[in-house]
Formats: C-alpha cells, structure tokens, sequence
C-alpha cells in the first residue's frame, strides 16, 4: 500500500482537516489546531505531503521522523508539529482501516468502553453568577466537571481579574461533589499565582491550569511546591524532548498533551513514555470535538496514568453542529463518550459536507 494523494482542506475558515489517500482506496483522517489554519496548510501542501506521498502508511515512525527532520528546518515546532499531527493521524487512521481494527486495539487495548469529559467553556465574557449558572446547567446534563477559561488573554495580573469571584460563586451553585478547574493562559506573575492559588484552594478547584507563562518552567515548579491544588501544564509542550523539560524543570502535578499539537499519535506515544517514566498523571488538553476528541478517546481508554475526567468544548462548532461533518455524531451522553468501534478512528465523514465547509462559512459572530 502507497500513500497517493493528501489534500488538505480548511472547514469554516478556521479548521484545517486532512484526507490521506492510498492505492488500495482507502482513505484516513486527520484534523491539526484550529489556530493560524492558512499556516497549517501551507505546511502540510508544500513541507510534508511530498515527503508522505508515495511511503507505505504503515512507517509510521519513519514518516514521522521525515517530518520532524524538515519542520526542524523550516520553523518552529509548535507551528509545524500541529502540522504534521493532522498527517500522522490519518496514517494511523488508516492502518486501522487496513486491519480492520479500532485504532486502540494498535494502541495496546481497551480498558474502558466509555470515557469521562469535563464541560470546557472557552468564553470569558460572563459574569460570576451567568458563569456558576452555566456550570450548574451541564451538572444537570450529567457532566461532573466545569474548566472556565479566566483572567485577561494577554495580560499580567490584569485588575479586571474576576477568577476567585467566579469560583466562589461556580461552588456555590455546583456544590462540593463536582469538579472546577480553572485555566488562565499563562495570565499571572508568580506572586500573584501564588496568592491566587491559595485562595482557590479554599473552594478546592481540581486543577489550575497554566497559571504562569509557557517559558517559566523555573516558576511553575515553585508554585507547585507552594500550593496543595495540582498546576497543569502541557497543551504548549510540542515534543518528548519539551516534555521532557517540562517534567523535569517545571514539575507539574498532571501533564496534559494534545493530539493534534504534539505531532500526532506517533509522538503522543514517545511523550507518554516520559511522562509516565516521571510518575505524572495525565489527561488531554482538547478543544476540537471531532477528530481530536475520536484520537484521544482510543488513546485514553488503554491507560492507566490517564485517569481523570478528559477535555470536550461545550461551544457552539459549526462543523459538528450547524451542518456536521460526521455521518453519525459523536454525542455527549451523561458526562461520558463511548469509545468508537469501527475500523481506525471510528469515524465516518460526509466529504460532501466537508467540501460544503471549505467553500463556505458559517453566520456572522457564530462561536468557534
């Protein structure tokens, strides 16, 4: 079998997906980060499909070499690794597609037939009360977990910081037997990640995530040691050998790798093995509810060091919601998703809704 075709195309304008075509006809998936699409692209069209086209997808490890060897070159990892995910995904796509196989029976196994998600909400628009009803409205829907994204993107210990308001009142009208993790995108000093920190323990989040820039291994590790709640890290870690860094210098309590920005199942293995090899826990860092969450899913269920509730984006998708990409969903049911049977990923696609997608966008102030 040969690697024939890779077409890359950009659903809504803002999500890059792959189709990796063989000359056996059969045809794998893959989906990179939403963030800088046209850069993804350009990558995937010019860097790594003339290097894939015409290699058996079963060399999945010297594939992904070949791609790491010339992403090194071109640029920066996070901008080309997120690139080379969407390829690697699809090849392991489609050698399970090949054996007739889901793609956790390659992965080692089935523990689970069902993992747990959390409700991540990515708006950062509502106040203390509109934010604890919301979390209260999925407790409802059968979700034990909340993630609200807070402080100010792009700022240090901004004033209009509202994150300990917004837990207070999120415990207030959840309870105690439900979990809150609060994630800031790297929005606070280290003094005042500490002071913060503290009083979060108060409400017991379950994990805060990211609370210092991405480049301050040196602080992370002191803020760890300065607060009982886990610190998180992860989702801007792009190879083992970052990863490695990360657990070494930055010491996080639980460690969270993403499919589709780690270069894919290839490498999401080699950074589990570091991880592990550590004694950290992980889950997932995952905003894309398609291909992202199916990868994670049959990545998740075999391990033991995974043992959290996973990431799934409560926002509105155009491309899951408005006119869906999959043939059959992949739903949500009491705060847990069933694994997927099929061969390989355990998806099937509507290329005619795909092709809809790469043409077209969604309404005006529609949330992605």
């Amino acid at each position: 079998m040969r690697v024939t075709e890779i077409e890359c195309l950009i659903l809504d304008e803002t999500y890059p997906f792959v189709m990796v075509r063989t000359d056996e006809g059969i045809t794998g998936y893959g989906e990179t980060f939403r963030r800088g699409p046209h850069v993804q692209k350009s990558a995937i069209d010019t860097i790594f499909a003339p290097l894939v086209i015409g290699k058996d997808p079963f060399d999945t490890a010297e594939i992904w070499d070949a791609m790491y060897s010339a992403g090194n070159v071109a640029g920066p990892s996070g901008a080309l690794q997120t690139a080379a995910a969407a390829i690697d995904i699809a090849l392991w796509d489609i050698k399970g597609k090949a054996l007739g196989l889901p793609l956790y029976k390659l992965l080692g196994g089935k523990r689970k037939d069902k993992i747990r998600v959390y409700a991540s909400s990515l708006r950062r628009d509502l106040t203390a009360v509109e934010e604890a009803n919301r979390a209260a409205s999925f407790q409802a829907d059968g979700f034990t977990g909340y993630k609200m994204h807070s402080a100010v993107p792009g700022a240090t210990d901004h004033p209009d910081d509202r994150t300990v308001e917004h837990v207070r009142e999120m415990r207030a009208a959840v309870g105690d037997d439900f979990d809150i993790l609060v994630d800031v995108n790297g929005a606070y000093s280290l003094h005042n990640a500490i002071k913060i920190g503290k009083q979060l323990e108060d409400y017991n989040v379950f994990h805060f995530e990211q609370p210092l820039p991405i480049w301050d291994l040196d602080g992370m590790a002191a803020l760890a040691d300065a607060l009982t709640i886990p610190i998180a890290a992860g989702e801007t870690s792009y190879t083992r050998w970052e990863f490695l860094e990360l657990v070494t210098r930055g010491r996080p309590d639980i460690v969270q790798p993403d499919v589709i920005k780690c270069g894919g199942i290839s490498e999401l293995i080699n950074i589990a093995a570091i991880v592990n090899s550590h004694g950290k826990p992980m889950t997932v860092h995952n905003t894309q509810p398609i291909i992202s969450t199916a990868a994670h899913l049959h990545w998740v269920t075999g391990r033991k060091d995974v043992p959290y509730a996973q990431e799934y984006n409560i926002e509105p998708i155009s491309i899951r919601d408005d006119r869906p990409i999959l043939s059959e969903p992949l739903p949500v049911v009491d705060g847990y998703i069933t694994v997927p049977e099929k061969p390989g990923l355990g998806l099937e696609f509507d290329e005619d809704a795909m092709r809809w997608w790469s043409e077209n966008t969604g309404e005006p102030g529609h949330q992605n």
